[in-house]
């Protein structure tokens, strides 16, 4: 797949929208230095090129109920491709799953899982992930505190 080209108003578009996404397309035009017209088709070109996937609200996990957030790395065995494709059917069909990686090393995935505590989370691995086939192995880690947190992506190898 072919990379966008970018010069450094899109790169500024992007760091913008990165933090702020809600700005008025002419809120947007003030901070880059560009009219309005030539600002939206900026960003709709980097919309349809697939460089902005969506635009979503960020809700703080906790205020919605949500206090434990955990890592879980998981080891399938290596028997045929089943078990892998259950797997990931299943693993998209989980809540509490918000993000699942395939991974090099000596586990295959690595799953961000958020739960309301550890109830939530002993029933997501009893009842959801332990009676998934192919399950050989998981190892949870657990978050203490979020030093650092953000959506943002670093832009600065962009013109």
């Amino acid at each position: 797949m072919q990379k966008p080209a970018f010069d450094r108003t899109d790169r500024q578009i992007l760091e913008i929208l990165q933090n702020d996404a809600r700005l008025t397309n002419q809120q947007l035009a003030e901070r880059v230095a560009l009219s309005p017209s030539p600002c939206l088709r900026r960003v709709r070109a980097l919309e349809e090129a697939g460089v902005i996937r969506q635009y979503v609200a960020l809700l703080d996990p906790p205020k919605v109920g949500l206090g434990m957030l955990a890592y879980v790395t998981v080891k399938l065995e290596k028997k045929g491709k089943m078990p892998v494709d259950q797997f990931i059917r299943a693993v998209q069909g989980w809540r509490e799953v918000i993000a699942c990686y395939s991974m090099t090393g000596d586990m295959d995935y690595l799953m961000r899982v958020q739960v309301e505590d550890l109830d939530h989370y002993s029933r997501f691995i009893m009842e959801k992930l332990l009676k998934q086939p192919g399950v050989i192995d998981i190892k949870s880690n657990f978050v203490l505190d979020r030093v650092k947190d953000t959506t943002a992506l670093p832009l600065a190898h962009l013109p």
